[in-house]
């Protein structure tokens, strides 16, 4: 199968990767903010660049939505 595939079209629809990342993973100044959590959750561009980082899953797709962006989970 040898079908192009036109990834521009997909950056418009404003697509945004979620995935949890581990608190102890982050820089200390960020951690003191994690208010004991063990994961939080990510939000990056298609880019990968990291957009916000959030308490749980859902207010990351919820953010994410209110933002006009299309959330999509990461493992």
């Amino acid at each position: 199968m040898d079908t192009k595939f036109d990834f521009e079209e997909i950056e418009a629809q404003g697509i945004v990767y979620v995935r949890p990342v581990n608190v102890d993973e982050l820089p200390e100044d960020v951690q003191v903010h994690a208010e004991g959590l063990k994961t939080i959750y990510a939000v990056h561009s298609v880019e990968g660049e990291r957009l916000a980082l959030v308490k749980d899953r859902e207010l990351a797709y919820v953010l994410a939505r209110q933002n006009n962006m299309m959330p999509v989970a990461v493992h």
